[in-house]
């Protein structure tokens, strides 16, 4: 039976790589994010590989119009058997002395409410089928604090702890979530190239052995930040 993943912020880094991996598998692929320009432009890309795509344009901060999104992709792909989360920052990205109430909560609004909101849309059919994948990314800044990343940072160690706790509570129900923390700039052709990033995640979908992976050297980061220079093109 043909599965379907459905990729919640897709863009042409990781997002895409994702699609790949999954779409050479025989997935059917939906992709969510707010510009449908881009998305018929990356949906045009898999179909020229022969992967059956098609996009849903939605503002992930409305969660009306992503779980909106979710369906109308349930509907026309099938029932949804791997959603992947991981939209990159958007907005202001604040220093910690000057981050404010809502420069937290736009970033909370975009990574974890959009995370909380797209899970729990698809998670009763998971649950109903006793099957089911979900793939939540980070950036590094969610396990190396970075005066530079605040409000981001903060959004994101919110998302990997819900990740790591749902990864706990779902197995016994035959489901798997996963967790993903891209601690390395994403470049085509080098050692962080999306589709071999995209096969990492394919890998854990396939081999639900571990809850989180790492993609890159958060030591490396550490160090950028303990030198005191400024952000680094790593998180997402």
């Amino acid at each position: 039976m043909t599965k379907t993943l459905v990729v919640v912020g897709a863009g042409p880094g990781v997002g895409m790589g994702v699609a790949r991996a999954f779409g050479r598998r025989g997935f059917r692929v939906g992709l969510i994010a707010r510009t449908k320009e881009k998305l018929d432009a990356l949906v045009g890309e898999l179909t020229g590989l022969g992967v059956t795509a098609a996009a849903f344009p939605a503002d992930i901060r409305d969660r009306e119009s992503l779980t909106a999104a979710l369906s109308v992709a349930r509907s026309a792909l099938g029932p949804i058997g791997v959603l992947e989360f991981g939209p990159s920052p958007t907005g202001p990205i604040t220093h910690a002395a000057q981050t404010t109430v809502a420069d937290v909560t736009a970033q909370y609004e975009l990574h974890v409410l959009g995370a909380v909101a797209a899970v729990q849309h698809v998670l009763p059919e998971m649950r109903r089928q006793g099957d089911g994948a979900l793939l939540l990314t980070t950036g590094v800044s969610a396990t190396v604090p970075a005066p530079f990343l605040a409000n981001v940072g903060m959004a994101m160690a919110g998302l990997r702890n819900w990740a790591l706790a749902l990864h706990a509570e779902l197995a016994p129900a035959g489901l798997y979530v996963g967790t993903v923390t891209i601690a390395t700039a994403v470049v085509p052709g080098g050692e962080a190239d999306p589709d071999l990033i995209g096969e990492r995640y394919y890998r854990m979908y396939e081999e639900r052995d571990r809850a989180e992976e790492v993609i890159g050297d958060p030591a490396a980061f550490r160090a950028l930040v303990d030198s005191g220079q400024g952000p680094s093109a790593v998180d997402r």
